[in-house]
């Protein structure tokens, strides 16, 4: 691999790590994050058994698909990428990005439409290292291991 490779390898590798780390809070927490009990303005012992329940499985599932992703960059990163096969240069963005905008539309409208603070600098780090690792990576046309 070259340098622009190995510098898109590291930026896909931190994006993947972020997105697993996030995902294994959200995954086993035993609440809902302080964040969310800003914005629907409730503490977590008002709320009733059922409603804790579903916030509780919302979040792990949110935290399900967030690790999910992670780990499926890490195989992509790994094994094609590492081998040199091109179609894993839009494959990794393409996963990365289509776990990670729709959860930024989230996380921004909590930002804005309640008074809750989330945790968007990192989720916006962590895309604009996929889109960074995506340009860094598209020679297109040119096989990764010919370089």
């Amino acid at each position: 691999m070259n340098t622009k490779l190995k510098i898109a390898f590291g930026c896909y590798f931190l994006s993947a790590m972020i997105s697993i780390l996030l995902g294994l809070v959200y995954l086993f927490s035993p609440k809902i994050m302080p964040y969310h009990l800003v914005a629907i303005g409730i503490k977590w012992e008002d709320l009733q058994p059922q409603f804790q329940l579903m916030f509780l499985l919302f979040l792990k599932g949110g935290g399900a698909g967030a690790l999910s992703v992670g780990v499926s960059l890490i195989i992509m990163l790994f094994i094609p990428f590492r081998n040199g096969e091109s179609w894993s240069r839009w494959a990794i963005p393409v996963v990365g990005l289509t776990g990670s905008l729709p959860l930024l539309y989230i996380v921004l409208r909590v930002l804005f439409q309640t008074p809750a603070s989330p945790p968007w600098p990192l989720l916006v780090f962590g895309i604009l290292l996929l889109v960074l690792g995506f340009f860094l990576s598209s020679d297109l046309g040119k096989p990764l291991n010919n370089e």
